[in-house]
C-alpha cells in the first residue's frame, strides 16, 4: 500500500518546486500549419508519489509511456518547423489521453502490472493529478488553437503515440497506424500515402481505435473544433533508438504534407463521416 495516499508533498501540492513541469513546448513560434502533440512522451513521476509501489522494470516498459516518441516528435518538429507540445509525466500517474474519472484515468493494473500507488486514492488526490499534469498539458494545447484561430491561421492536429510489438500475448503485425473517429479527411490520404511505400503493415484504425469513451485528444481538441487531424501509432520496436527515432520521423515528416495537400478547401470544414 502506498504511503501517500494524498499525493502531496508538505506544501498542499502534487508537484514540487523540482519537480518537471506537467507540459513542454517546443518550437513554439513554428510557422507550420501542423501542431504536434505527444499525450504520453515521459514518464517521469513527481515526487509526491514516489515510485507507484513499481520497479524500475515497470516504470520504463510501454505501461508508463510512449517509448521512442519523443524522439520522432522532434524530429517532426524540426522538419516541418510545427510547434510540439509535449506531455511529461507518466500515464500512470494520469493518462492525458483518457477521460478524467474513467477507470483507464488513474488506473490500478495496467497489462499484468498492478500499480499500488494508484490504489485506494481519495478523491483529492485524483483531482490533484488531474488539476496539476492533465489540464495544464491540455490547457496549453487550447490555448495554441485558440491563437491560431484568433490570427485566422490554420491548424492540423496531429496527436502521436507508439505502441508495444505484443500485447495480451498477441504479436500486432502493423509497423505503423492511422487513428480517427467521425472525421477521416487527412486519414484517408495519410493512409493511402504510407501503403504506397513498400514493406509497410499500416493499420487503419488499428491497433487502436478512437472513441469518446475511451480517448481525450482527439475528440476534444480535434472533433469538436472541426480542425483537421489525425493519430499516428509507430510500433515500439521500430524506434527504440535515437537513429531510428529520426528516421521515423522524416519518414512521417515527409507524407504528412503530401496528405494535407490532399484535403484542399477542407481545412475549415466541420467533420466528415469515413
Amino acid at each position: 500500500m502506498p504511503e501517500r495516499l494524498h499525493d502531496v508533498n508538505g506544501t498542499g501540492s502534487l508537484l514540487a518546486a523540482d519537480d518537471v513541469p506537467p507540459v513542454c513546448v517546443f518550437n513554439a513560434d513554428g510557422g507550420s500549419a501542423f501542431l504536434i502533440v505527444a499525450d504520453h512522451a515521459g514518464n517521469a513521476l513527481p515526487q509526491a508519489v514516489g515510485d507507484l509501489g513499481l520497479g524500475a522494470v515497470d516504470r520504463g516498459r510501454h505501461i508508463a509511456w510512449d517509448i521512442g516518441i519523443a524522439g520522432v516528435c522532434r524530429t517532426l518538429s524540426d522538419l516541418l518547423d510545427a510547434t510540439l507540445v509535449q506531455q511529461n509525466y507518466s500515464r500512470l500517474v494520469i493518462d492525458c489521453n483518457r477521460p478524467p474519472g474513467t477507470p483507464q484515468s488513474i488506473p490500478e493494473a495496467s497489462d499484468g502490472s498492478a500499480v499500488p500507488g494508484n490504489a485506494g486514492l481519495d478523491a483529492a488526490a485524483r483531482q490533484g493529478r488531474e488539476a496539476q499534469i492533465f489540464a495544464p498539458y491540455h490547457a496549453r494545447i487550447a490555448a495554441e488553437l485558440d491563437r491560431r484561430q484568433a490570427q485566422r491561421r490554420r491548424a492540423v492536429l496531429i496527436a502521436m503515440h507508439s505502441f508495444t510489438p505484443v500485447f495480451g500475448g498477441l504479436r500486432r503485425p502493423w509497423e505503423v497506424g492511422v487513428l480517427y473517429h467521425r472525421d477521416a479527411r487527412l486519414a484517408r490520404p495519410l493512409l493511402a500515402l504510407l501503403r504506397q511505400e513498400g514493406g509497410l503493415t499500416v493499420g487503419d484504425n488499428a491497433p487502436y481505435d478512437v472513441g469518446d469513451a475511451t480517448d481525450w485528444t482527439i475528440p476534444v481538441h480535434g472533433e469538436r473544433r472541426g480542425i483537421l487531424h489525425v493519430g499516428i501509432e509507430i510500433r515500439q520496436d521500430l524506434i527504440a533508438g535515437a537513429a531510428d527515432q529520426t528516421a521515423w520521423g522524416a519518414r512521417i515528416a515527409a507524407v504528412l504534407p503530401r496528405a494535407l495537400a490532399a484535403c484542399a478547401g477542407e481545412g475549415g470544414a466541420g467533420p466528415a463521416g469515413p
